[in-house]
């Protein structure tokens, strides 16, 4: 029995290192299959690397008369066609042409979108020169969603070369990161030492000192006293009224005083 519990207990911890490993993406292969048509690039993989959590997603969008449809994938087989990124496919007779491949891909950025290039797409037949197709799709940041959104813009072809499909879709993942500012921390942190200082003092005075009504708040005679001082200066800065001049009092005359005249009673003596 202590055997079966050992093993037992060894199936759970692989279990869940297991399930550990799946849910931090470790172990896992990466599904980023593209080739830079540039060669090594750490600019454009970064940019390829923002892409990596919807490049397991298919997409797909319809011409605007509905004569074709198109399949999309980010670094990886588009509608099942090897090394195609981006694959257009007639509605009637459902023949699938190649408008990028994933293994000569062009990647770069600006502060909230990503322009993705996949170029080497099957040969043009009588346009542009019968050169390679080329897919361009504009990413561009929509926090509301991850992915999606995804259409089909234009294609430019009438020119002798250079030509390219263009396409658009949305994603959260290409939005450029949000970081808070000091004074933006300053104010959470001076907000979170008033929320604990008003709960920690109201629980104190209710249930230690045993306080009712407003002898509840924190250190009240305190601010009532700071709430007293700001009204005084509230009334000296900003009251329009002139301000009635405090009670003053008469000095003492410097002046000697006249003399009083000098009272006799001699006439209140005995003859």
């Amino acid at each position: 029995q202590a055997e079966m519990m050992c093993r037992g207990l060894r199936l759970a911890g692989w279990a869940s290192l297991s399930l550990l490993l799946a849910l931090t993406g470790k172990g896992q292969a990466s599904n980023m299959n593209c080739t830079l048509a540039s060669g090594i690039s750490d600019r454009e993989q970064k940019v390829l690397n923002l892409l990596e959590p919807i490049s397991n997603q298919d997409f797909s969008t319809s011409s605007t008369d509905g004569t074709y449809t198109y399949y999309f994938r980010i670094c990886g087989d588009a509608h099942g066609a090897g090394s195609a990124g981006v694959v257009q496919e007639d509605s009637k007779s459902k023949k699938a042409t190649v408008i990028g491949r994933y293994n000569s891909t062009q990647a770069f950025n600006g502060s909230d979108w990503v322009m993705l290039i996949y170029g080497g797409g099957d040969n043009y037949t009588s346009h542009c020169g019968k050169e390679q197709r080329r897919a361009m799709v504009l990413i561009s940041c929509n926090r509301r969603v991850s992915a999606g959104n995804f259409e089909v813009m234009s294609e430019e072809r009438d020119k002798a070369r250079d030509c390219f499909y263009l396409f658009e879709m949305d994603s959260s993942y290409v939005c450029p990161e949000t970081h808070l500012s000091i004074g933006s921390i300053l104010l959470i942190v001076v907000f979170c030492f008033l929320c604990v200082y008003l709960v920690g003092g109201f629980l104190y005075q209710r249930l230690v000192v045993g306080a009712k009504g407003m002898e509840q708040f924190p250190n009240l005679s305190f601010w009532q006293g700071i709430g007293n001082l700001t009204a005084d200066g509230c009334d000296f800065v900003c009251r329009s009224r002139a301000h009635e001049a405090p009670p003053t009092y008469r000095g003492v005359p410097t002046e000697p005083l006249g003399e009083e005249p000098e009272e006799r009673d001699d006439h209140l003596l005995p003859m």
